[in-house]
């Protein structure tokens, strides 16, 4: 039997030190549990500060393996005492010089199911990314939980439709985004509120583009010279924000996400049948003309 699809957003700052983010996590799994929660979702890289504002190699051993890495197996670990499914986001080191930007998913008798390499890697001023994640070469996927069907895309992802089309079109129910996002100080304070409202819309469409629901989870805190600024929200296949949270505070929101709304949706806003698949050719080259 398929569990109800309860999503738990759970926000927090970065710390240096790995076991205190562990413990941040933690408490915030236990207590949406307590909630109800069937779905626990981390922000990204969310064992650490985010170290990717420079350059430099000693970050590299941040990375850890994936299945047999630590982290790994506790959240295997935490995922079967809670009996929930998690959303982890982590650094992953494959081979030496080889590096991702790495979601897995756990079911809730602690069985990995699978992981999601981040597609789209940005370099911009404080978000130095390319230095040390090789583009994910897994595809756009999604996973049968006990929760549901969810799919995983990561940060910069967010910003590209086809990421989203092609994981909805895996059947996921649920579009899962670990986000590190943040203001930078070197930018006009007039623009925050522009870029806050640009980044949810983006994935407000994706949910009503594809029926589907999208929950965003962002860490909060000032990290160098950059203002982490939460927001996590969920919302539905219609695009309404379900919830959302802070801007400047560590929290868990736990979000019902009944998934009768998107066949409802779907029917009375059919996009994926009126779909030209036959006339999108063009979608594979950088440029039109």
């Amino acid at each position: 039997m398929t569990l109800p699809l309860r999503v738990a957003l759970c926000q927090h700052a970065g710390h240096e030190d790995p076991e205190i983010c562990w413990k941040r996590f933690e408490a915030q799994a236990r207590e949406s549990a307590k909630q109800g929660a069937t779905v626990l979702l981390t922000q990204e890289l969310f064992l650490g500060p985010y170290f990717c504002q420079g350059q430099d190699a000693k970050e590299f051993q941040r990375a850890e393996s994936i299945p047999d890495g630590p982290t790994s197996m506790r959240l295997q670990k935490l995922a079967k005492e809670l009996g929930c499914v998690i959303v982890g986001s982590l650094f992953e080191k494959r081979a030496a010089g080889i590096y991702h930007n790495t979601a897995i998913v756990v079911d809730t008798d602690g069985t990995l199911l699978g992981a999601y390499r981040k597609m789209h890697i940005p370099q911009d001023p404080g978000f130095d990314e390319k230095y040390y994640f090789t583009p994910g070469d897994l595809g756009f996927r999604a996973f049968d939980t006990a929760a549901g069907r969810i799919g995983v895309l990561i940060c910069w992802d967010q910003w590209f439709p086809e990421a989203a089309r092609l994981t909805a079109m895996q059947g996921a129910e649920l579009i899962v985004y670990p986000t590190a996002i943040a203001w930078d100080d070197l930018e006009s304070p007039d623009i925050r509120p522009v870029q806050y409202d640009a980044w949810q819309t983006a994935m407000r469409a994706h949910a009503i583009a594809n029926g589907v629901y999208v929950a965003a989870i962002n860490r909060v805190g000032r990290e160098g010279r950059l203002e982490f600024w939460g927001g996590s929200f969920v919302a539905e296949p219609e695009g309404r924000v379900l919830e959302q949270a802070s801007h400047d505070r560590e929290e868990v929101r736990v979000v019902d996400c009944p998934r009768d709304r998107i066949g409802k949706t779907r029917h009375l806003w059919p996009f994926l049948r009126d779909r030209r698949i036959d006339a999108y050719q063009g979608l594979m080259q950088r440029w039109g003309r």
